[in-house]
Formats: C-alpha cells, structure tokens, sequence
C-alpha cells in the first residue's frame, strides 16, 4: 500500500512503513540505525495537503507519531516522522480506532492535529484537563466512520 491510501485512512490509525529490506544483525549498529529510519510503526496524527509556492510544490504528507522519550512524567523528546505520499516505501494500516474511542484534535490552520486517542469520552475530558491544552476539540469514533472503512475497502487486513 502507498502512503496516498494512508492519507485517506483515519486519525489514530497505527501505520506500519518498511523498505523490503531484511533487518540487519544487532552487531551492525550503523547499519541497522539507518533500517530503523526507513522501518517502523506509527500513529497518523496529521494529514497535510499539497502546497504551491512560487517556486515548488510540496506534496501531500502524512506525520506519524512514533513515541515519546520521558523521564518521571516529563515528556523530554517525541518522535514524529513525516512521509510524503509520493514516497518510495511501503505502507500499511495495522489497526484502526475502534468504536467508542474518542480523538482529541487540536487547530493547526486549517488542518487538524490528533494529541490524544484515548478509550472514551471521560478518559478524553480528564487527559484535556491534566495536559491543559486549549481550543481542542473532542470527536468519537463512530460506528458509520468504522463502517465507511469497510464499505471503500479500507479496512485493515
């Protein structure tokens, strides 16, 4: 799969990208460094569409997030990486959001930014409360979005 049929799958989608190439051994550290860059599992919290600018035209991309670095309850690196849906490597949607499962969408122009997936409305409302972000928007995953996957063939395998 690309990452164009990615782009049209939902926020919160855990994503899977991969070159083809087998891992390399543990003793390698440069070389399975660079395998982990173009090899790993993520969860889409951003769609950005192309953009042109007077002298190039960006394409469409995706941002996967990838994790967080912390130490106690401090949260010191996350790992975002943004694909374009021109890229050369494979891609592949290993789960959906499940029914009843809330986003917490925060603005970003005119785009929107997935900060949270948490299991329901209260867990949403207490994670918005202890984090202290504003103008977030709550959306639940419902039943007719989980169905419209299947419906258009983007259900994952």
């Amino acid at each position: 799969m690309s990452a164009y049929n990615v782009y049209d799958a939902p926020l919160g989608s855990l994503v899977r990208y991969f070159d083809g190439a087998p891992k390399p051994p543990a003793r390698f550290t440069k070389k399975l460094a660079a395998w982990q860059t173009r090899n790993g599992v993520g969860r889409l919290v951003r769609r950005q569409p192309s953009r042109e600018r007077a002298t190039y035209t960006a394409p469409a991309s995706i941002t996967l997030h990838e994790g967080d670095f912390a130490s106690g309850s401090v949260i010191l690196v996350t790992v975002m990486r943004t694909h374009s849906v021109d890229s050369e490597l494979g891609f592949e949607i290993v789960e959906r959001p499940k029914i009843g499962m809330v986003r917490v969408l925060h603005p970003i122009g005119d785009e929107e930014e997935l900060l949270h997936l948490a299991e329901n409305r209260e867990a949403a409302e207490l994670w918005l409360a202890k984090t202290g972000h504003s103008r977030c928007s709550l959306e639940e995953i419902t039943a007719d979005e989980v169905g419209a996957d299947v419906v258009e063939g983007r259900a994952a395998a």
